[in-house]
This record gives structure tokens, sequence and C-alpha cells, in this order.
């Protein structure tokens, strides 16, 4: 299955459907709170932006439900003819647009899924869900692995992997595009009740912060955080806070958070630029101003907390959310982490290589990060051990005296 914004309102005939049939359900990026992402079959996202388990997911299905969604690159769809195709929409003209449909149903997809879930027979051999659940089990452990891997100094994915536990209930998360949609893509597990929207097909640069302004207008009771990156917040989102300092005092719950991923580069377009042109990362164009996101939110007597240690990160979030205001989290993040696609084509293999043979100016990085996450895909868990057991390293070294204590027969409590 594959599911769009169409089936906000629809997640529990989703999940029955899913259930009847034995399938898996991927997510076109609108439709990410459309179904909780902690159930055993759910993908996830779909596309450049997608997970491994959706791509394999949609190459390997022998039949494709797509239900509230006009996903619009037909490249991460079924090839042609390798699958029997069924869609569900409310728009009758975006039916079978971007995969030959065998069966067009126009109707919301609530209804529909209702209607149409008394015809279906429960599927009995369970092994193709089998295959998918056990396919997300790995990608999850490969998300904790590159998570964890060292940055310079931090790890933009490991933002967002700290943040996913901790996500309010009902709260509304706001992504901008560029390299924050990967990790908003990838790395944020939506519970039930959730929401989120991003720019869509059209990846627009800038919404972010707009988006959670117009959250807590509409829901001022809920918690709204903006997930954006420092191109998006020059561009509008520095003028964004002052809004949200006339107004936040006004809401019943004051909580805003911003993250700004600060890399000082445009990072998206440097990625695409390298990977699939083959042009080095061209400074000129790509390198961004540095500004103290921090301390100007702190001039606007907002919450402004500067991120630059990884260790910090989970406490960062902990602190943001516990305040009564607005916050700023001001993340000096890793531009060489790459935002790999779920499948690497031969045409973004030959791209990245050009990049190198031109001389990339941060070429030693890009292999080091490249590598390492290329290394997490092949043995998560075996990476996930290695990172969390030098996480330990790093605590007994800073707390030798907590270590001491707990050794101490006299301090077994501790």
């Amino acid at each position: 299955m594959l599911v769009g914004a169409g089936c906000l309102r629809a997640t529990d005939e989703v999940i029955e459907v899913a259930e009847l049939l034995g399938a898996g359900v991927a997510k076109a990026l609108l439709g990410k709170a459309a179904v909780p992402d902690g159930l055993p079959f759910v993908t996830g996202s779909i596309g450049l932006l997608g997970t491994k388990p959706s791509w394999d997911l949609m190459m390997n299905c022998d039949t494709l439900l797509m239900v509230g969604s006009n996903f619009p690159y037909p490249e991460f769809l079924p090839q042609e003819g390798a699958a029997r195709g069924i869609q569900i929409d409310v728009d009758g003209k975006v039916l079978s647009i971007r995969y030959p449909m065998e069966l067009s149903l126009v109707g919301y997809s609530a209804e529909t899924l209702r209607a149409l879930i008394p015809l279906l027979d429960r599927k009995a051999d369970r092994s193709w869900r089998d295959t998918i659940e056990a396919n997300v089990r790995e990608w999850w452990q490969v998300i904790d692995a590159r998570a964890l891997d060292p940055a310079e100094p931090i790890n933009p994915q490991r933002v967002f992997w700290e943040l996913s536990p901790r996500l309010p209930e009902n709260c509304i998360v706001a992504s901008d595009s560029g390299s924050a949609a990967n990790w908003y893509a990838r790395n944020l597990k939506f519970r039930r009740g959730m929401m989120g929207s991003l720019s869509g097909s059209l990846a627009t640069m800038g919404p972010g912060v707009p988006y959670a302004i117009a959250a807590k207008f509409a829901f001022p009771d809920r918690v709204a955080i903006a997930l954006v990156g420092d191109g998006a917040m020059q561009m509008n989102g520095i003028n964004g806070l002052i809004t949200i300092a006339k107004y936040w005092k006004e809401w019943s719950d004051p909580r805003l958070i911003v993250l700004v991923l600060n890399n000082r580069d445009l990072n998206m377009v440097t990625w695409e630029q390298r990977v699939m042109s083959g042009f080095p990362k061209f400074e000129g164009s790509q390198v961004l101003p540095d500004f103290p996101y921090a301390e100007y939110a702190e001039s606007l007597d907002l919450k402004g907390i500067r991120l630059d240690n990884p260790r910090d990160i989970g406490p960062a979030w902990d602190e943001a959310l516990a305040e009564k205001r607005p916050v700023v989290i001001d993340a000096i993040t890793d531009p060489e982490v790459p935002p790999l696609p779920p499948h690497i084509s031969l045409e973004q293999g030959m791209g990245y290589l050009k990049t190198l043979f031109k001389g990339d100016p941060h070429s030693k990085r890009m292999i080091t990060q490249s590598y390492k996450q290329m290394m997490d895909a092949w043995m998560p868990s075996h990476r996930q051990r290695k990172h969390l057991a030098h996480e330990r390293d790093l605590d007994i070294q800073q707390k030798p005296d907590c270590v001491d204590k707990v050794k101490d027969p006299e301090h077994h409590h501790v």
C-alpha cells in the first residue's frame, strides 16, 4: 500500500486493510501522519527522501494499492507491468497518471476503504508480511547506527533521532525543504494523533517557521516544532521569530520550538550538485554567512540554546520542551553527512565519483561520512553496538567518580 495526505483521516481503515491483505504500508511525505510509524509493517516514507524498506516494498510487490496520494515520482513505484494496480482518490483526474491501474475508484479514502473491507478475504500466507516486518526492523537499526555516527561537530541525524522519542503527544511538526526534510522523513517516528507537514512536491524553501506559527494559531494548546535549515532560516525564519515574539503570550501552551540546522551550507543543493550533476561544491553560491540564531532569539525575549556537542542534544530537547516560552535551538551540524537515497542508482554513483575526481573542497570528509553510512547499512546491529559502547566509554571518562561509586559495594544503591 502507498498512502498519502488523503488518508490522514483514514488511519483505522488503512490499518485494517493492511492487516487483511498482509500488506506493507509506505507513506508519501504529506501523508507521514496518516499511519503511526511504530507499526511493524509501516515502511515509512517513499521517494528520494524515503526508506529502503519502502523501496523494497515497491520493487518486489505483486499488487499496488494506492490510496489518497498523487505521489509524483513513478521511478519509485513498481516497474510498469510488474504489479497490478488499484487506486483510490477523491480527484478522478489523478487516477492512473502515475501508474497504470486496473481499477480506479473515486471517493474519500476512509469511506471507500470501509466499503471495500467486506469484499476482502484475509490473506492466509503471511510470508510477504514477515519479510516486510524483518526489513523494517533492520531499517530502524540502520537509523540508530547512522544517528550515532560521529561528525564534526554534530551529526544532524542525531538531532532528529534524539527528538523522536521526546515528541509530545499530539504535537505538530513542520519541516522545511532541504536536508532537514530527509531527517524529518526518516528519523522521526510519528505516533497516532500527531500532525506534520512540509512543502511537498514543490520543495519550496522557507515554509517551516510560518507553518509552525500557523499551527499555533490554529491549535494554541498543542506543541509546535519547526525543523529548518539555516538557508531557510535566513530567508524568512528570522523574521518569523519577530511574529512569534509578538503573539506567543496569547497561546494557551506557549511552546513553539524552532530547530536550526546551522551548517553554513545550502546543503541539499550542494549534495544534489555533487550526486546528480557530478559538480563539486561551489562555495561561492553554497556557503552561508554565520548568524547567532540563539542570541537573536534571546534578544526577542525568547529562549535560545546553542548546541555544538552531541552529548548535549538530548538535554537540549528536554530543556526546550520544559520551557514556558518559545525556544530556538541553534544546532551546529556537519554539512558533510550525506542524505543517502534508499537506492543508489548508477548515475548517482557516477556523479559522486566525478565530484571527487574534479576536486570537491571537502572530499575527505565526504568520503569518511559516506563510508560510515554505507557500513551502517551493511552491518547495522554491529555498528549500533559499537557506537553505544563508545558512548558508554565517554560517560565513564566524563563521570569517573560516579562509576567508582557504582563499583563500590557500599554504594550499590547508586
